[in-house]
C-alpha cells in the first residue's frame, strides 16, 4: 500500500492497521461497486405507485423534465418551449411548480432554523460546545444542524412510510380495488373533464407497464445476501451482520429520501450518508471503526441516491406516458456503466496526481471530512455537543405529533398545518433556496389571483424555463471560474451591528 492511501484511512486508530487495508485496486472498487449500487432500484420500486400517484409529489425537476420533453415532442405545450434559456435561479422554478404547503413549510423551517435556533445555539459556544471548531465539526453548530434535521425527516418519513403500510394492510384485508386514501393534495373542484381525462390516461400507462412486487423484492433479497457475504471479504472491519443491518434500514431510509425529494427536489443523500457513518463508527468502535464506517455510509448513499433519481424519472415517466419497466431497466443500465466508469475515473486521477496531498491541487477535503466523521464516530454519541440528543429527541416525536396532527385534523384546517420533511432541509442546507422558493410561491399566489386559466397553464413551463436556464448557465459559469474571471459586483447582506 502507497503511503498516501496509509494516510487517507487513517494509521492511528487499531483496526485501520497496514496490514488490514486493502489498496484501492480496481478490481476492489468496481467489485464493491457492483455489491452495492444495484439494490437501490430493487429497494423503492413497490413504492412507485404511493409517491406519484397517492402522495402526488411533484418532484420539481421530473416534472420540468418531463414538460421539456413533452414541449420538444408534443403538439398542445410546443408553443411554451421559449422559455428555456431564461437565466434565473433554479429554485424559484420549484417554488412556482411545489405546492404553496411546500414552500411556506419551507420558508418557516428557514425562519426557525437560522431566525431562532441557530443564533440562539451560536450564543452558546463556550458553554454548550467550544467555540475555536471549524464550520464543518460535528461537535460545534455543525452537529447540531445535521443530527436534528434528519431527526425531523426521519420522524416525518417513517410515519409517511408506516402510513402506506397501514393502508395497504387495511385495503388488502378488505379486499377492495380501490386507490389509497392518502393523497397530499386533493383535486380541485374546477378542473376541467380534458385534465381529469389526461390523470386518468396517465395513470392507466404508468400502471399496465409495472414491475412486479416479487420480483422487487426477490432481487432486492437475492442482491442483498450476495452483498452481505461477499463485502466482508472487501472490508473485513464491516462485520457480515453490520451490513445486513444496513440492508434492513436502507429502504426506509431510501423512502425518506424520496420523500423530500419529491417535495424539494433536494437529494439529502450524503446527509443520510454521514449519519450512517457516525453510527456504524460508533458501533464497530476503535478497533476498525473508521473503515467499518466508510463503507457503510457507501452503502447506505448508494441506495439513497439511486432510489430518488429512479423515483424523479418514474414523475418523468408517469407525466410522458413512457414505460415505467424501461425506465426502470434504463436505470440499472446506468448503475452498471458507472460501476465501471467511476471507478476508473478514479484510478486515473488516483495514479496520475497526489490525491489527498493538503498542499497538493487535489486536496480531496470530502475525503478526509469523511474520515474525520468517522474518528468522531468511535468516540460515540458523547462527542456530539452539550443537550444535541435530546434537541434531536424532541425534533424526532414533535415531527410524528405534527404528522398525526394533519391526518386527524378536517381538511380545511391541515392545510395550513406545515409540512416537517419540508421545514427540515433548511435546517441543514440553509435558509438561501427557502427564501427563493417562497418568492416562487408568492409569484404563482398573485398570478393565480389575477388570471388562474393563465397561471396554471403557463406557471409549470415558466418554471422549466427558470431551472433549465439556471442549468444552462452553469456551463458558461464553470469556464469563466476556470479563466479566474469573478463577477463584476457583489452583494452580501450582514447584521447591522457588523461594520465593513
Amino acid at each position: 500500500m502507497d503511503r498516501k492511501t496509509y494516510e487517507l484511512v487513517g494509521p492511528d486508530y487499531p483496526g485501520n492497521r497496514e496490514q488490514d487495508i486493502r489498496d484501492p485496486s480496481l478490481g476492489w472498487i468496481i467489485s464493491f461497486m457492483f455489491l452495492i449500487a444495484l439494490l437501490g432500484p430493487f429497494s423503492i420500486v413497490m413504492l412507485r405507485k404511493a409517491m406519484v400517484i397517492d402522495y402526488k409529489l411533484t418532484f420539481p425537476g421530473g416534472t420540468a423534465t418531463a414538460l421539456m420533453i413533452n414541449s420538444l415532442h408534443g403538439k398542445t405545450e410546443s408553443d411554451l418551449a421559449g422559455f428555456y434559456f431564461n437565466f434565473s435561479p433554479s429554485y424559484v422554478g420549484f417554488g412556482l411548480i411545489s405546492p404553496h404547503i411546500v414552500n411556506w413549510s419551507v420558508f418557516l423551517g428557514s425562519v426557525i432554523s437560522c431566525g431562532f435556533l441557530w443564533p440562539f445555539i451560536s450564543a452558546q459556544a463556550g458553554h454548550w460546545y467550544p467555540d475555536n471548531l471549524s464550520n464543518s465539526d460535528f461537535r460545534g453548530l455543525y452537529g447540531y444542524k445535521v443530527f436534528i434535521a434528519i431527526s425531523i425527516i426521519l420522524g416525518d418519513g417513517l410515519y409517511n412510510l408506516v402510513k402506506i403500510f397501514v393502508v395497504i394492510g387495511r385495503e388488502f384485508c378488505n379486499m377492495q380495488s380501490k386507490q389509497l386514501d392518502i393523497p397530499v393534495q386533493a383535486l380541485e373542484d374546477d378542473e376541467s373533464l380534458e385534465q381529469l381525462t389526461d390523470e386518468k390516461l396517465q395513470t392507466e400507462v404508468f400502471l399496465k407497464d409495472s414491475i412486479p412486487s416479487w420480483f422487487a423484492a426477490s432481487g432486492y433479497i437475492v442482491l442483498a445476501a450476495i452483498s452481505t457475504a461477499t463485502v466482508p471479504i472487501i472490508f473485513p472491519q464491516l462485520k457480515w451482520y453490520l451490513v445486513l443491518f444496513c440492508y434492513f434500514l436502507a429502504p426506509a431510509i431510501a423512502f425518506c429520501n424520496s420523500y423530500g425529494m419529491g417535495l424539494t427536489n433536494l437529494n439529502l443523500a450524503p446527509t443520510y450518508g454521514k449519519v450512517a457513518l457516525f453510527a456504524f463508527a460508533s458501533l464497530v468502535g476503535s478497533d476498525g471503526g473508521v473503515i467499518a464506517g466508510l463503507a457503510a455510509c457507501g452503502i447506505i448513499m448508494s441506495i439513497a441516491c439511486s432510489t430518488a433519481d429512479l423515483m424523479q424519472d418514474f414523475k418523468s415517466g408517469y407525466l410522458t406516458l413512457s414505460s415505467p419497466r424501461s425506465m426502470f431497466v434504463a436505470q440499472l443500465i446506468g448503475l452498471v456503466l458507472g460501476c465501471v466508469i467511476a471507478p476508473l475515473t478514479l484510478w486515473l486521477f488516483w495514479t496520475a496526481f497526489d490525491i489527498g496531498d493538503p498542499d497538493g491541487e487535489y486536496k480531496a477535503p470530502f475525503a478526509i471530512m469523511f474520515r474525520e466523521m468517522a474518528i468522531l464516530g468511535i468516540e460515540g454519541f458523547s462527542a456530539l455537543p452539550l443537550h444535541c440528543l435530546e434537541l434531536c429527541c424532541a425534533a424526532f416525536f414533535l415531527a410524528l405529533a405534527v404528522c398525526l396532527l394533519k391526518d386527524v385534523t378536517p381538511a380545511n384546517v391541515s392545510r395550513f398545518i406545515p409540512m416537517p420533511m419540508a421545514m427540515a432541509l433548511p435546517f441543514y442546507i440553509g435558509a438561501y433556496f427557502g427564501v427563493d422558493m417562497f418568492i416562487g410561491t408568492v409569484i404563482l399566489f398573485v398570478w393565480q389571483k389575477l388570471n388562474r386559466e393563465e397561471a396554471d397553464g403557463y406557471a409549470v413551463a415558466m418554471a422549466s424555463g427558470l431551472i433549465c436556464g439556471d442549468g444552462v448557465w452553469s456551463i458558461p459559469s464553470a469556464v469563466l471560474s476556470i479563466l479566474g474571471i469573478n463577477p463584476p459586483i457583489c452583494m452580501s447582506f450582514k447584521p447591522s451591528s457588523v461594520s465593513g
